[in-house]
């Protein structure tokens, strides 16, 4: 078995290479840098070449201090690359917050699958990525028509690292209208588009693609025959060590940019796609109902040059207060897509009182998204709010079911390391939550839900 797998994270905000140790299934080794758009040239798009050189520098030097023996890729979805027959960007690789597709909303609606085909909301900007494809289409057709191959983000870097061309499904499956999760297929709009040419093979996520390229393992210093696997969505990354060791219904909660909720065995719901509810695709190919806000994003907004110290004073005042805010500081995704950011009873808060209440709003936001997809047993929380004991304290409370929060410091890289391994289970790594037995918890949950009903 290989026992140390570098792990490729291209998250929204940062991107990260990390060594994940599968003896321990844990990261032994992490480099980290923030990942921001370019705002120049024909429209916002992704750094490839600052990332590229950022992945090589991580590798070789990760490999100096432990030797490297294979290579698997998770990132964000909503992205997609066209590159031309010598593997060569066709046009920028578009950032999904670019708002440029809404221009030609109308245009694409007429087009676009049925939720009930594909399982994709329609969202706004960029984050279908059908509308991304469209608008470049429609815009840029002599640099469109260059393009021998479209890959899922994730597969891009493999074919960089590799010179193999492949797609894979838990990117093809993430809100792009591109997906029909219950038939394994390319949608209707693909076919319309006549975009099916275009698209790579589709290959498992824990699919070896080849080796290192020789050039690379010259840059590197890792073994030429280091093999690399096709990859997977950074959800579906954090998802995959549970499904391969707990028993439904549970539920994963991924926190980065998005919070990202998935239920596995949980009760039969219909999907409000209104409400950001989507069907995803895990990565053993098996159709995951899922709901999602920008919690991250509203989280950094929200703290922005703030301390995160509080003190159990603080946490008794807002609970006695009801000081609360309300949906949604990032508008236009999520639970609540229209709704417009309020505070109640906060005159006067201590900075340690408004980070409760913030934390606690995530909270509940989450328990609003576990809600929407018929989640059912116990709440695994990945990546940096498992650290925020408010947050855990607060989405056991309003469930009422315990909350597991995972130690691993990246929940994802977790997830695409066993990709390259045959390893069944894994061991859950985590503090147990359960709901408090103070009933000003609950009753905070319920208050702040009257209160969103109320301006409904």
């Amino acid at each position: 078995m290989t026992r140390h797998v570098a792990v490729i994270d291209i998250g929204k905000t940062n991107a990260k290479v990390a060594l994940v140790d599968l003896a321990d299934v844990g990261e032994v080794a992490l480099r980290r840098m923030a990942n921001a758009p370019v705002l120049d040239g024909r429209y916002p798009h992704h750094d490839v070449e600052l990332l590229w050189s950022f992945i090589l520098d991580s590798l070789a030097e990760i490999n100096r201090e432990q030797r490297i023996g294979a290579i698997s890729i998770t990132t964000h979805g909503a992205t997609g690359v066209l590159v031309d027959a010598a593997g060569e960007l066709a046009l920028p690789v578009l950032d999904y917050e670019f708002a440029g597709p809404d221009a030609l909303a109308e245009d694409y609606d007429t087009i676009r699958p049925a939720f009930a085909e594909t399982g994709t909301p329609r969202l706004p900007v960029g984050l279908n990525l059908g509308a991304q494809l469209f608008w470049q289409q429609k815009r840029f057709p002599a640099d469109f028509a260059k393009a021998a191959v479209m890959l899922m983000y994730p597969q891009y870097w493999a074919l960089r690292l590799t010179g193999v061309a492949a797609n894979e499904a838990t990117s093809l499956g993430c809100h792009t209208d591109l997906w029909k999760p219950w038939k394994a297929d390319f949608s209707s709009l693909v076919d319309k588009m006549q975009w099916r040419h275009l698209m790579a093979p589709v290959r498992r996520a824990k699919d070896r693609l080849g080796p290192i390229l020789p050039a690379l393992a010259i840059r590197t210093g890792l073994d030429p025959q280091t093999p690399v696997f096709c990859g997977l969505h950074d959800s579906n990354a954090s998802l995959l060590p549970h499904l391969l060791s707990e028993t439904p219904p549970f539920s994963v909660v991924s926190t980065g940019t998005w919070v990202v909720s998935m239920a596995v065995g949980g009760n039969k719901v219909t999907l409000d796609p209104a409400r950001d509810t989507l069907v995803n695709v895990n990565a053993l190919g098996n159709p995951v109902p899922s709901a999602r806000f920008m919690g991250g994003r509203e989280f950094s907004l929200l703290t922005e040059g703030q301390s995160e110290d509080w003190t159990e004073e603080d946490i008794a005042t807002v609970l006695a207060r009801k000081t609360s805010l309300l949906p949604s500081t990032q508008q236009g995704s999520g639970p609540f897509p229209h709704h417009s950011a309020a505070w109640l009873n906060a005159d006067g808060i201590s900075n340690g009182q408004s980070f409760a209440a913030i934390s606690f709003y995530l909270a509940l936001m989450t328990a609003t998204c576990l809600d929407l997809i018929g989640a059912g047993g116990p709440t695994i929380v990945e990546g940096p709010f498992a650290r925020n004991r408010l947050f855990v304290s607060m989405l056991a409370a309003a469930t009422v079911r315990p909350v597991i929060a995972s130690e691993a410091a990246t929940g994802t890289s977790i997830g695409a390391a066993l990709l390259t391994s045959d390893q069944g289970t894994v061991q859950g790594k985590g503090e147990k939550i359960k709901p408090a037995a103070d009933p000003a918890w609950a009753d905070y949950a319920r208050s702040w839900r009257a209160a969103v009903d109320t301006r409904s």
